[in-house]
């Protein structure tokens, strides 16, 4: 077994399957050791993942289980790929941070669909706004988001500029992000960004109900080459993650364009905005 060995969900999952294909078989831990050739301890640590199940292992339970072959097969697949993704963990040989990379594909993009559920875009927040989201308390990060905004500004004046088409729900303009001030800042600033051609921003009203990807916000990246596909970027406080498989980037898509759909026209989020930055 690995030197402090920390069981992924993955394999987690594998050692549910082995204890779902003993319980169908209504085999004890004894009864299926002996039948196999493993001590009781051993198939026991397997199923509750507390030692990484061996491919060779699968197959053997799943011959004398007399599991289906390409179900034995398909969980041997999966416990290559988790003692793989462990050996890389280990070895540290990948070091890259779509969080750190962000900010060049924003630059590198022709057309950057956003879809925010708390907050205004990154590429359209002003300093103030973003360090306030921030609460400081994380000055990488921080400085991150300003490389994104400064990439979509930098492009915004160039003669084939980067397209943004942004969509968030009401909500957004009603939180009130760093005090009055600093939001009136903001939305006044939303307004102005939404007059360039090469921006849309609409607004999912309060009284559309339940949406596609709610809870979900998102980035869909698209670039000027043919080889180069469609990227999403998804982002929590503790890390990002690119999305490349071609399917799950047409399903955002998908998603995107019903929410377009859904949402106000950009006129109409237009005076939403300016009847928020009133309020306040």
């Amino acid at each position: 077994m690995p030197k402090d060995f920390r069981a992924t969900t993955l394999e987690r999952a594998i050692g549910r399957q082995l204890a779902g294909w003993r319980h169908e078989r209504e085999l004890s831990l004894t009864e299926a050791g002996q039948r196999v050739g493993f001590s009781s301890a051993k198939l026991s640590m397997m199923e509750n993942a507390v030692q990484p199940s061996a491919a060779v292992d699968i197959m053997a339970l799943g011959y004398v289980y007399k599991v289906p072959i390409a179900e034995w097969q398909a969980v041997v697949l999966q416990a290559q790929h988790a003692e793989q993704v462990r050996m890389r963990a280990l070895t540290n040989t990948i070091n890259f941070d779509p969080a750190a990379d962000f900010a060049n594909l924003v630059f590198e993009s022709t057309l950057l669909r956003v879809f925010t559920t708390d907050l205004v875009p990154t590429v359209f927040q002003l300093p103030g706004y973003t360090q306030a989201a921030s609460q400081s308390d994380d000055p990488v990060r921080t400085a991150r988001l300003t490389m994104v905004r400064e990439a979509w500004s930098t492009r915004l004046g160039d003669k084939d500029p980067l397209a943004v088409q942004a969509v968030f729900p009401e909500a957004v303009l009603r939180q009130v992000v760093g005090g009055p001030r600093v939001m009136k800042a903001q939305l006044l600033h939303l307004m102005e960004v939404s007059e360039h051609p090469a921006v849309s921003i609409q607004v999912v009203p309060r009284g559309a109900g339940a949406y596609p990807a709610m809870g979900s916000p998102f980035t869909l990246l698209s670039f000027p080459h043919r080889q180069h596909n469609d990227v999403v970027y998804l982002e929590t406080f503790i890390k990002g993650e690119y999305v490349e498989d071609p399917g799950l980037t047409e399903q955002c898509a998908q998603r995107f364009a019903e929410l377009r759909r859904i949402a106000l026209g950009t006129g109409e989020s237009l005076e939403l905005i300016a009847e928020a930055a009133a309020e306040l």
